[in-house]
């Protein structure tokens, strides 16, 4: 006579009820949703082109806020997904990069203001981030000082640079 094989009380399957059945889904169902969602999102001003970057601040060094709403530094937050921080950093690299450009025709001009909150609204945002955003912040900081010539920027760039810095430090 054969006897059938069963197997030991350590790994039979366990059989649930469907009630409990049900709550253990909807545990799970509800700590993935957890996992995977941020308090703080990007705001969709933040997601605009460089262009709307450009013309926001054009009120430097007052206050700079995009589509009428939005500081600067509130474009980065932690835990950002992946397609924002490109956009914005995208927007505030090409927003810096023509900002430059106009900043090396006029050293203490506006532009050199502009630029200099840019960098200062950007690294006061990137503070709070936990270090996600560190590369963009050098490299927000090498488009704004870039000069073809390779020589050092004059001391009217550097000041103009400095007054919109510190504004967006504190404003930004």
């Amino acid at each position: 006579m054969r006897t059938r094989w069963r197997a030991p009380p350590s790994i039979r399957p366990v059989r649930f009820r469907l009630p409990t059945l049900l709550a253990l889904s909807l545990l799970v169902a509800m700590f993935l949703a957890a996992c995977g969602s941020t308090e703080e999102q990007t705001a969709v001003a933040c997601l605009s082109n460089s262009a709307a970057y450009v013309s926001a601040l054009a009120s430097a060094p007052d206050a700079v806020l995009l589509e009428g709403e939005t500081p600067i530094s509130d474009c980065l937050v932690a835990d950002q997904d992946v397609g924002a921080q490109n956009a914005v950093g995208l927007a505030a690299i090409e927003a810096a990069t023509q900002l430059n450009a106009r900043a090396r025709q006029e050293p203490g001009g506006d532009a050199t203001v502009q630029l200099g909150y840019l960098i200062g609204a950007i690294q006061e945002g990137a503070a709070t981030t936990g270090g996600i955003h560190t590369d963009l912040v050098r490299r927000l900081d090498a488009a704004a000082r870039f000069n073809p010539g390779g020589e050092a920027l004059s001391a009217a760039f550097e000041q103009a640079l400095g007054v919109g810095y510190a504004a967006g430090q504190s404003a930004g």
